[in-house]
Formats: structure tokens, C-alpha cells, sequence
């Protein structure tokens, strides 16, 4: 074979691998794609969060845009209606516990006076300035034809009716208020008082609430140099739900639903004048975050404190759905070989955690049930760690979290909710 020749071969030797790596990423891209849009169709509960804000308390704007510039997760659908800020009117020299319970009272008595529960109604019904009503919204977010939704038609056909209370269970039911009231603590300045950095982190955790530290630390000045910047972040986190229930749909659709191509005056006050819409105190949980690493001692303060305030309005989430469990999300499996989701540390993900698989039906009614099928566990080793800042602050490879289970019994699609 002459020169000529062999590289022609070669040149279509490498043109047939081009190929095959070109569909091999085509059908991967494709895989995901598919993997992506299992991940965004389904119904998530919606969430509205606030923050109490003591506007005389350091760092305090920091903290504030920190908390309003971040996203809400993923897994909820964004129903934010006013603003985002409660102001603080507790005094913090109280014993802990008076100030929890006067917080409570307090956040409770700002949601009522400022009509929060119905401002969240008029959204769902995207409310109209004229105070006309649609179900734009919940069609979109539940997935249903728009004219089935239509009220009209809906008291006329057992169809219409049984989506309306479809949406009603499914979506308004499952829409929730958190609140979140920050402390901060400056580890650096407790560290340099006491120059020891096992000191400082445990009274800079005392001070922010939390009672569970265990870290060995270098008390030598080098240690304090190192070791010791940064922050402690606590948040008290205070879990309403917005009340739905039979009554409430009736009174709604028979004597408030407006519409602006009919628009009844009358109607109208009745909605403005009404105090049936609520929202009910579920509880409250604290979660908080520590930055001590080297990695962070070239961070400004105001970007340690943000960092810190993000990770602690995240794992205060986390722990609000372990402990109660109407707060507790569906997510969809990514893929069923291996059993995979995208959840992870972010979300409270911990070893051995069980999760149940449902399947999504329709009953004979038109209405959602789901069907538990198995029961998954989280693998010890393979928890992805989607925190905020997790790939800058450690290396890890994994995207989603593995599962343990029956093999070739579950598919992309079908959703899990956490059982313990």
C-alpha cells in the first residue's frame, strides 16, 4: 500500500470516528434532554418566603439582598406576592424562649394584617386590576387544558368539576409561607478575644443558637489567623400553609369568581371586603451555616456573610420538610438504572433515607392520585453535593443522587417523596 493510500485510509478511519463519537453525543444530548424535561413536568408545590429584618443589626442590607436576590429552589414554583421583608419589633435581650414565641405572634399578626393569604388566592387566580379572574396560572401549573379549567363550563360537566378540585388539592392546597429571622456572629472577633479557635467557633455557635458543634481546632495564633475568620449564620424558620379546603372553593366560585368580560361590581367588594382566606401555622425549625475554611480567607465579609445567609435559608428547608411532612416535595426520577434524582445535600439528602415511588394515575372521578410501587434508599457514597458553592469548596464528580432498589421496576418520570 502506498503512502497515498494509507493516508486515506486513515483519514476515513477518523472520519468514521467522528461520526460515531458525533451520534454517541447527539443520543446522550438527547438522553438528557429527555432526562431534563421529565425533571421540569410535574407538579411542585409553590412557596413564598420573607425575612425579618432588623435594619440596626450589622451587615444587615447584606444579609437582606442576599436573601432576596437568591432563587427559590428548584423544586418549588415561585409564589411571591408583596415584599419580601417583615421588620423586627422583638427585642433580643428577651430569653430565647419569649422571643420565639412573640416572633411567631408577630409574623403571624404582619401575615394577616397585610392580607397575605388573599393576595396568594388572587395570584393563583391571576386577579386582575379590575378584579376579574382566570385559570391561566393553574392551568400552566398544573398541566391542564385551559378550557376544562373554565368555571363556567366546570359547574356544568362532572369533568370540569373534578379538575377544579384536582387543581384545588393538588396545587393551592400544597402552597406554603417561610419566614426566615437571621443572626449572625462574627467568629474572628470572638477568636482574637479568646485566641483560641475551638472557643471561638463554640461561642460564635452558642451565640447563633446552635448547640451541636464538634470541631477540633488549632488553638494556636496561626489557627486563630485561619480558622477563625468567617461566620456563623442562624436562621429561625417559621412554616405557614395556605388553607383550601371544600368550603373555601365554594364560597369562591359561587360567590366571589369574577370574570372582566362580566365583571359584577358587587362581586368584586365581596372579594376585597372577605376574610375567609388564611394561612395556617404549621412550625418552625433553625438551621445554620459555618464558613471557616481557608478557601474563604481572601472573601470580603459582606461575600462570606451572603454565602453564609444563602446556605442557611437552604438547609433550613431541608430541615422544615424532614420534620413535617405536609411540606415535603415530589421529585421526579432522572433515570431507573441506575435509580437516580436530582436532589442531593441541598435538600437534606442523608444515607439511608427511604423514599417511595409513585405513579401518577387518574381515578374515575378525573382526579390525581398517586400509587406507591416500591420503596428507595439513598446509597451511602453516591449523594450528590448540589449546595450553594459546593464545586468551589470540594471535588466531586456526581450530578445526581443514586438510589437503591428493584431493578427494571421504576422509569424516568415517576416521582419520589421521602418516607422518614
Amino acid at each position: 500500500m502506498d503512502l497515498t493510500n494509507l493516508y486515506n485510509n486513515q483519514i476515513l478511519y477518523f472520519m468514521k470516528k467522528l461520526l460515531l463519537l458525533t451520534f454517541i453525543s447527539c443520543y446522550s444530548l438527547s438522553v438528557f434532554s429527555q432526562s431534563e424535561t421529565n425533571d421540569l413536568i410535574y407538579r411542585r408545590s409553590s412557596l413564598y418566603t420573607l425575612m425579618v429584618s432588623d435594619e440596626n443589626e450589622g451587615h444587615a442590607e447584606v444579609i437582606q439582598n442576599s436573601f432576596i436576590n437568591y432563587p427559590l429552589p428548584e423544586k418549588f414554583n415561585s409564589h411571591i406576592v408583596k415584599g419580601r421583608i417583615i421588620p423586627k419589633t422583638i427585642d433580643n435581650t428577651l430569653s430565647k424562649k419569649e422571643v420565639n414565641s412573640l416572633q411567631k405572634q408577630a409574623i403571624t399578626d404582619f401575615l394577616s394584617t397585610n392580607d397575605i393569604a388573599k393576595s396568594m388566592i388572587a395570584k393563583w387566580f391571576n386577579r386582575s386590576e379590575k378584579g376579574g379572574f382566570n385559570m391561566e396560572l393553574i392551568s400552566e401549573r398544573g398541566y391542564y387544558n385551559a378550557s376544562d379549567l373554565d368555571v363556567k363550563i366546570a359547574n356544568q360537566t362532572e369533568r370540569g368539576n373534578a379538575m377544579i378540585a384536582d387543581a384545588g388539592e393538588e396545587l393551592i392546597n400544597n402552597t406554603f409561607v417561610v419566614i426566615n429571622n437571621f443572626k449572625y456572629t462574627n467568629k474572628e472577633e470572638v477568636a482574637k478575644k479568646t485566641n483560641s479557635i475551638l472557643a471561638a467557633v463554640s461561642s460564635a455557635a452558642a451565640e447563633a443558637g446552635n448547640k451541636d458543634v464538634s470541631l477540633i481546632a488549632n488553638t494556636t495564633s496561626e489557627g486563630v489567623d485561619v480558622l477563625g475568620k468567617g461566620y456563623v449564620i442562624k436562621t429561625d424558620s417559621y412554616l405557614y400553609k395556605l388553607v383550601w379546603n371544600e368550603e373555601i372553593a365554594s364560597i369562591f366560585y359561587n360567590d366571589l369568581w369574577n370574570e372582566d368580560a362580566d365583571l359584577d361590581p358587587e362581586r368584586v367588594k365581596a372579594f376585597d371586603e372577605t376574610d375567609i382566606f388564611s394561612l395556617e401555622y404549621i412550625g418552625m425549625e433553625s438551621a445554620w451555616a459555618d464558613l471557616q475554611s481557608t478557601k474563604y480567607t481572601k472573601q470580603t465579609d459582606e461575600e462570606l456573610i451572603a454565602t453564609a445567609t444563602i446556605k442557611a435559608s437552604d438547609a433550613v428547608i431541608a430541615k422544615l420538610q424532614r420534620t413535617y411532612e405536609v411540606f415535603r416535595t415530589k421529585t421526579p426520577l432522572l433515570s431507573g438504572d441506575p435509580i437516580a434524582a436530582k436532589i442531593g445535600l441541598k435538600e437534606g439528602v442523608e444515607k439511608g433515607d427511604k423514599y417511595g415511588v409513585l405513579e401518577q394515575i387518574i381515578n374515575k372521578e378525573g382526579k390525581t392520585e398517586y400509587k406507591q410501587i416500591g420503596i428507595i434508599r439513598a446509597e451511602k457514597d453516591l449523594i450528590w453535593d448540589n449546595r450553594f458553592m459546593a464545586t468551589e469548596e470540594t471535588e466531586t464528580e456526581l450530578e445526581y443522587t443514586t438510589f437503591k432498589g428493584s431493578k427494571n421496576k421504576y422509569y424516568p418520570g415517576m416521582l419520589i417523596k421521602q418516607i422518614n
